[in-house]
């Protein structure tokens, strides 16, 4: 039977995952994540470049948007499931589509109301409802374990195993057999490292005849994280020192939870001021933090034991959740003392664009940024360099101590990622989920170990 590989995003980028897998009359979707940066408004917009109707399963390797953010999009233009994934992250995506949901909303009403200051036709709608992501949660089926084997349709049996990245994250391998031919298919997802905080190391990658593997940090190896923690422990002491705030872009899932366990041990142990005050600025987060509390068996051995011990390190004195905007607002009038973890990651939208705005044009403040910052995003701008960037509208020039500390990113570094495809024992890899440079790089190593790689690009609307 004849079998292909497309890719609609996350093709020599790293945003909108999006990819299918055909097997004779057979399509199973792997993911369907939202495009974010310059130009991501019009291609997240239908029509897909395939018929949703005739996609027979999606795959979802984990909860960010930018692998689960067109689900409800996807369902609304004729997709009817199922959609199968882990329950943890079957949690994490219900958390943060309803998130968007209310965040496309606002964006519309705003828009709506320029139009109409500007005497034009109020049209702007949200790419989904709060109908369309109840009718996608309808369709999920959050019955997938680790290391067990699921038949998704005759033909194509799926097995995952942990990827190390998010809570419920996963790596995949489908064993596509009919007609006297057979096919061993491993995608990585998003892959983590090892000696994280809270998540366990990566399983071993499956075997496999085909590899795909993400790419994001193709080019290089991150810092160790010892050297990350306490980098970042010394951007806080210094920051206060003179008398400013420091800011966090976080991700709402991970990245919020695993800083909050390293700045509770940070401050447990004196190794930032007593008088520090942690803010967790974002209801989602919040949510998702309550989720890790629920499967406290996916942690590793080390973070479980800390629970298990009467200790709580989403709960400690110097750190105050803020649920309400009447709360968010009041961490502005704090000039000093203050380490804000606010989404979202990309500073793309969200409540640390106000902490942004209050802090970055401040010398005596700093902004931390721990994770990946995609091309044309408002945090983008601020790593390169830019002289102004505008928020909410309104120019500001950065004067804060801007800081990129890798070592906290929940994807895996180029070492780990070729050790992943080399685990696979394939002949072939297909890189996806990675800017082109990075990719590039990747593909030369691979391509040293005498494997044959590609980088497909993306299928592009009819």
């Amino acid at each position: 039977m004849t079998f292909a590989w497309k890719s609609f995003g996350a093709a020599r980028e790293v945003p909108g995952s999006c990819h299918l897998i055909e097997y004779g009359d057979r399509r199973v979707l792997i993911d369907c994540g939202i495009f974010q940066g310059r130009g991501s408004q019009k291609r997240n917009e239908p029509p897909f470049p395939f018929d949703p109707a005739s996609i027979d399963c999606v795959v979802v390797t984990h909860a960010h948007l930018d692998h689960i953010g067109r689900l409800p999009l996807l369902v609304k233009e004729g997709f009817k499931g199922p959609i199968v994934s882990t329950r943890a992250t079957y949690e994490l995506a219900r958390l943060s589509l309803a998130d968007s949901v209310s965040i496309m909303g606002a964006d519309a009403r705003r828009e709506n109301r320029r139009r109409r200051d500007r005497g034009e036709a109020m049209t702007a709608t949200p790419l989904f409802d709060e109908q369309d992501m109840f009718e996608t949660l309808e369709l999920w089926d959050a019955n997938l374990r680790y290391e067990k084997t699921r038949t998704l349709a005759p033909g194509i049996e799926l097995t995952t195993f942990d990827a190390g990245h998010i809570l419920g994250s996963c790596q995949l391998l489908f064993e596509l057999s009919g007609a006297g031919d057979s096919m061993r298919v491993a995608v990585s997802g998003d892959i983590g490292d090892d000696g994280r905080p809270l998540a366990c190391d990566p399983a071993q990658a499956p075997r496999a005849d085909l590899a795909v593997v993400e790419s994001t940090y193709g080019d290089r190896d991150h810092r160790s994280l010892t050297e990350s923690i306490a980098e970042l422990e010394e951007v806080i002491r210094e920051t206060f020192q003179r008398g400013g705030n420091v800011v966090i872009p976080t991700f709402a899932l991970e990245r919020a939870q695993e800083l909050l366990f390293i700045l509770h041990d940070a401050w447990k142990s004196g190794r930032i001021p007593k008088r520090s005050r942690v803010f967790l600025d974002s209801p989602m987060a919040t949510n998702a933090t309550g989720i890790y509390r629920r499967h406290l068996q996916l942690l590793n051995d080390e973070a479980r034991a800390q629970f298990g011990e009467g200790c709580d390190p989403f709960s400690f004195k110097a750190l105050e959740y803020t649920r309400t905007t009447h709360e968010s607002a009041r961490i502005n009038a704090i000039d000093s003392g203050a380490v804000i973890l606010a989404g979202s990651g990309m500073a793309t939208g969200g409540r640390v664009l106000d902490h942004l705005r209050h802090n970055l044009g401040r010398p005596e403040s700093s902004v931390v940024f721990v994770g990946f910052q995609a091309e044309g995003t408002t945090g983008r701008q601020i790593v390169d360099g830019t002289d102004s960037v505008r928020i909410h509208g309104v120019p500001i020039r950065p004067r804060a101590s801007v800081h990129t500390i890798g070592g906290f990113s929940a994807h895996a570094g180029q070492s780990k990622l070729i050790e992943w495809v080399q685990q696979t024992g394939a002949s072939k890899a297909y890189l996806v989920h990675g800017e082109e440079w990075a990719m590039k790089s990747l593909a030369a190593k691979l391509e040293e170990l005498e494997m044959k790689v590609e980088m497909p690009a993306a299928y592009k609307k009819p």
